[in-house]
């Protein structure tokens, strides 16, 4: 597994100007082990948000905070361009959805200027923000949460459901359950299982070519850069999975292709942007899966005592709480 200042140096510097990499590798290495995410503005001092704080980044030659290097238009469009492979058009979809992802499975989001037609986002232009949200991999992550994803009875996986807000491990921990999965947990009577992913925004797979470029065992088809709802049904028709994996479920499309999956015999594995399940209920679309009970477990995670705290999981069948976090450490921090 890379270490940290590996992959800053691998994957965010090329697509950063020399001098802004030159500032990030020059970091002392336990700052460097924290970074979750690099942001920055026009104008503004270029930010790290570390696990649980964030700090500027200081100008070459100087230490305090109050000298901190100022991103600038030219810092910005520079950028853009490169993470663009210095061809926007090419990237025009990624960007009207506001992200763009490279190669790792990191993902950069954008703001600036948006550019609408007939009420729909066609493009973002004049970039004034970026954030780099560094994805990484940590195995054994989802140790604690597998146990409560086996059907003793019938020896099956069940229909889970990952709850968290952003920057909660939701993602990180989804891909070790992946992992895990496919490879097989003889401790918990869990044979390695035939996985298909919907990885939309290439971030649980971090596919090159489309070729996954973090370990997800050796049961496991990616379909990359492909819409959930679509590439649900197309794995389960040429795939034959015995899970379906795949990230931030949102849209009407995407609850009734879960619904399909499921009523296929298929066990649906997910996240969902939520603070709670109670919260769920009242979010359109999403909520009709958790009032037809359709998902068996819910995982509510957090960032309360680092990322990947593990809040609750609940069995939505007998309606009971199987386990509650105790005060320790989260799971991915």
């Amino acid at each position: 597994m890379k270490n940290r200042k590996s992959i800053l140096q691998q994957e965010i510097c090329p697509v950063l100007p020399s001098h802004i990499a030159s500032l990030l590798l020059q970091l002392p290495d336990n700052i460097i082990n924290e970074i979750t995410e690099i942001r920055i503005r026009v104008n503004q001092p270029l930010l790290l948000v570390l696990d649980n704080s964030d700090i500027m980044v200081p100008q070459a030659g100087k230490t305090a905070a109050s000298e901190a290097y100022c991103c600038n238009s030219q810092d910005l469009s520079r950028i853009f361009q490169l993470l663009c492979k210095n061809s926007v058009y090419a990237f025009e979809e990624e960007v009207s959805q506001g992200y763009l992802t490279i190669p790792g499975g990191h993902r950069v989001g954008l703001a600036g200027q948006a550019t609408v037609f007939a009420g729909v986002i066609k493009t973002i232009k004049c970039i004034s923000s970026l954030n780099f949200r560094l994805a990484k991999a940590i195995p054994g992550c989802a140790d604690s949460i597998l146990p409560y994803m086996v059907d003793r009875e019938c020896g099956r996986i069940v229909n889970t459901l990952l709850i968290s807000p952003p920057r909660c491990g939701k993602t990180t921990i989804l891909r070790d359950l992946i992992r895990q999965l496919s490879t097989g947990k003889p401790s918990l009577g869990i044979a390695g299982v035939q996985i298909g992913v919907v990885d939309e925004r290439s971030e649980i797979a971090a596919c090159q070519n489309g070729i996954p470029s973090v370990d997800l065992g050796p049961r496991v088809d990616v379909l990359d850069t492909c819409p959930k709802a679509s590439g649900m049904l197309m794995l389960i028709r040429s795939m034959a999975p015995q899970v379906v994996a795949t990230d931030e479920l949102g849209r009407q499309e995407d609850v009734i292709a879960v619904r399909e999956a499921i009523c296929a015999g298929v066990t649906v594995v997910a996240t969902v942007h939520s603070r709670t399940v109670n919260e769920l209920y009242g979010r359109p679309y999403i909520g009709e899966l958790l009032a037809q009970k359709l998902f068996d477990r819910y995982v509510v995670l957090s960032s309360r005592l680092g990322p990947g705290t593990i809040e609750e999981i609940f069995d939505s069948r007998q309606e009971k709480v199987l386990y509650t976090c105790p005060d320790e450490v989260g799971i991915c921090g």
